[in-house]
């Protein structure tokens, strides 16, 4: 496809998102279905438009004068992608698949400069000089929802915990990812996985001893398939947030331990906890939705898991046997998955207030069921991939208020027992703790999605 078709496919996915509200990836397929001569690259291309466009969905609309998926579609391409007005003009002209012609307004519109794309946003660029762009005082003029990307009706939500900082972090939950890694050492050395990594040009991480990198490519570009080298097939690697590493570590030393992941889901978690465990103890992994478990059955044995048991209710697998006997419960609980939204932009357009009620209540009725199974002296690992304190403290503070045998513990100390935190590590969580002694990582401080993380001990 042209780059003219391409932008127009994008405009077209964008009016079906804003139209339907359902998730991205499914106007995405829905279009293809429809499309099949688009090519793996045309996709690729598409697709980081689209997301890139509802990153910075607020900025991009403000930069425009109006926020219709054109106008998305057009400014992510020029103040992103950094695409000359001349070149875009040219393109949206172009016969037969083009957008249409700009209008006048357009034209002013992306000629002027931006006041809301902070280059210190985590845009990855190409390098390509453009002294047009700049920050200058009136991003500081502008609204918080506007300059940090996010839905108006969650700004008392996110100053509760940023503060003044929160459109500065915010900026950097409106950047690309990078694509990260876990080195599997039940079925390789971390230095072995690394050199199989120089070829799609991963880099260790210096916070854990088993993590690594890809940085996040041109936004033009597609990402390195590292679901096709050798190393990944063979179960060396696993693609796994950062944050999440941290959170799966914070099962401190659980070598020989019995160990349940109650919200198992596909199992991202639970293979880091096997590898934590060195396929000794058992572990179990547990999940009320039988089908979300369904990839761990592969999973698993690609990455040479040997202690598990997976459990669900359509099995007919309770859990009564396992009341009062693990050692470690690890609970990756239901949430609106605020954290994630680098790598999923399009949620935290379709987030409402109902939908983060529903959550909070969901969160009280799992972590209340999953007490149960901790032994006297166990631990609870209390996980969401979101950053917000309803769903977190608040939800922590509920639950000691009716559970006094259980106490907030050092999250550090649990991650430094598993072996895997560096000293750089250390120093780089710093900054992460809470009052309390849990974690709340987010991009900004470690290019990681935002995550918290809290253990709770049993007396």
């Amino acid at each position: 496809m042209r780059i003219s078709g391409r932008l127009s496919a994008a405009i077209e996915i964008l009016t079906d998102f804003e139209r339907r509200r359902v998730p991205l990836k499914t106007a995405m397929a829905d279009w293809a279905r429809g499309n099949r001569y688009a090519g793996a690259k045309d996709r690729a291309w598409i697709s980081g438009l689209c997301l890139d466009a509802l990153r910075k969905k607020n900025s991009l609309g403000a930069a425009m004068g109006k926020d219709s998926p054109r106008a998305l579609a057009l400014g992510a391409m020029r103040f992103l992608w950094r695409m000359p007005v001349e070149e875009l003009g040219e393109i949206t002209a172009e016969e037969p698949h083009a957008a249409g012609a700009l209008s006048e307004t357009e034209i002013q519109s992306l000629s002027l400069s931006p006041p809301l794309i902070p280059a210190e946003a985590g845009i990855q660029t190409s390098g390509k000089q453009d002294p047009g762009f700049h920050r200058d005082e009136r991003y500081l003029e502008i609204a918080p929802h506007i300059s940090g990307d996010f839905p108006e009706w969650l700004t008392p939500h996110i100053t509760r915990v940023f503060g003044d900082e929160a459109v500065a972090i915010m900026a950097a939950f409106a950047a690309r990812a990078d694509v990260d890694l876990r080195l599997n050492t039940l079925k390789a050395e971390p230095e072995k996985s690394l050199k199989a990594l120089k070829t799609v040009k991963g880099k260790a991480i210096s916070i854990l001893t088993t993590s690594a990198r890809i940085v996040a490519p041109d936004p033009s570009e597609r990402a390195p398939a590292v679901t096709i080298i050798p190393a990944y097939n063979k179960g060396w690697l696993e693609v796994q947030d950062l944050g999440s590493q941290i959170a799966a570590a914070a099962a401190g030393a659980v070598k020989g331990a019995q160990v349940l992941d109650y919200c198992a889901g596909g199992g991202g978690k639970t293979l880091a906890l096997a590898a934590l465990m060195e396929n000794t103890g058992q572990l179990y992994a547990y999940d009320m939705d039988a089908r979300r478990l369904k990839p761990l059955f592969h999973r698993a044995k690609r990455a040479g898991l040997r202690n598990l048991q997976m459990r669900s209710p359509a099995g007919g697998e309770g859990l009564d046997d396992l009341e009062g006997k693990m050692d470690v419960v690890f609970v990756d609980a239901p949430c609106s998955g605020a954290g994630t939204w680098r790598r999923h932009p399009d949620t935290k357009w379709r987030l409402t207030q109902a939908q983060l009620a529903r959550r909070m209540g969901e969160q009280d009725k799992v972590l209340a069921e999953a007490a149960r199974y901790v032994k006297p002296g166990g631990r609870l690992v209390w996980v969401t991939c979101s950053f917000l304190k309803e769903e977190n403290e608040d939800r922590l503070e509920a639950f000691l208020a009716g559970h006094s045998d259980f106490s907030i513990s050092s999250v550090i100390e649990q991650i430094d027992a598993s072996g895997l935190l560096t000293e750089e590590g250390r120093e780089a969580l710093a900054p992460c703790v809470t009052p309390d002694g849990a974690l709340r990582l987010t991009p900004d401080k470690l290019r990681a999605d935002g995550f918290f993380v809290a253990v709770l001990t049993r007396a």
